[in-house]
């Protein structure tokens, strides 16, 4: 059915010697039989219902016990593109984040200067807002006062809004950590085993901002070294795991970095520039530091697998 040795990349489906590899997980021919059969027994299902027979099936699960629909329903799309599946036609075309890409809605606030020292506008409060009424706010924030705006976020991610007196001031973007990081898995010092089975303990700060009005020396370490006190509590309760390290890239070209430094974060190297589904191994995009944080002196052993 397929060739011994080729190499095709369909968006995020990677196809190699008779294997596909799609976010990281291996599927054979018996297992696109299984969904053709799948198929084939259900013809009156849609393309929903099919994703969610084959979540179950596969036992394809979040650690909270929610499926991976979304995922799923992207593997069996990249399938049917590629010719390996005939999926049901398209029964209602719901708005998809990922592929329509709506920008957030353009919200005000108040952006009354706030100054003054650390000491003068703590303590803090840390809401986190992912799904709650308050999400549209930080959607909003970010796309209009970070640089590189709002991006719809996958897998596992949590959002906080910082408050001053009833006042947003900082936002914080948590989601789940790239699968491969040379820098990074050396510092841990994990097998391939074991990053596959255990990179879900680690979060990803993918966005970071300060609001422009708020103008506070101290506040971004501060702010760092009170989210890692927080977080793991909040991951635990929506799913259902503990995380034990930190990490986020900052772009060499524009920061340095500075308060990730002061709040004990340790800088583990640089990317390559050529980001994750790269073919040609040259850089195509600016050069990044990655930092890191533990949260756990024995993270490492957590991490490979030796801990409780």
């Amino acid at each position: 059915m397929f060739p011994l040795a080729f190499r095709l990349q369909l968006r995020y489906l990677i196809v190699m010697d008779g294997q596909f590899k799609y976010r990281g997980k291996v599927f054979t021919a018996e297992d696109i039989g299984f969904i053709n059969r799948l198929i084939g027994d259900n013809p009156h299902d849609s393309r929903w219902v099919l994703s969610r027979k084959l979540c179950r099936a596969w036992n394809w699960v979040q650690p909270n016990g929610a499926l991976r629909d979304m995922v799923c329903r992207g593997l069996m799309l990249e399938f049917h593109r590629a010719g390996h599946i005939r999926l049901p036609d398209r029964k209602c075309c719901l708005p998809n984040p990922f592929v329509e890409r709506r920008k957030p809605e353009k919200l005000k606030i108040d952006q009354l200067t706030i100054d003054g020292l650390l000491s003068e506008i703590t303590p803090l409060q840390f809401r986190q807002v992912r799904r709650t009424p308050a999400e549209k706010l930080f959607n909003s924030l970010i796309e209009q006062f970070h640089y590189l705006g709002y991006c719809h976020p996958v897998g596992e991610q949590l959002k906080f809004i910082v408050y001053f007196n009833q006042r947003p001031i900082a936002c914080l973007a948590w989601s789940s950590a790239p699968r491969h990081m040379g820098c990074r898995d050396r510092f841990i010092g994990w097998s391939a085993e074991a990053r596959k089975k255990h990179i879900h303990l680690l979060a990803y700060n993918s966005r970071f901002l300060i609001l422009p009005w708020v103008r506070v020396r101290f506040l971004a370490s501060h702010l760092l070294g009170r989210m890692a006190k927080v977080i793991c509590q909040h991951w635990q309760q929506i799913y259902r795991h503990p995380i034990y390290y930190l990490e986020t890239f900052v772009d060499k070209e524009k920061f340095y970095g500075t308060c990730y430094k002061a709040a004990n974060w340790v800088y583990l190297g640089d990317t390559t520039g050529r980001g994750k589904n790269d073919q040609t191994n040259k850089a195509n995009r600016s050069i990044k530091a990655v930092w890191g944080y533990p949260l756990s002196k024995d993270f490492r052993k957590h991490l490979n697998g030796d801990g409780p």
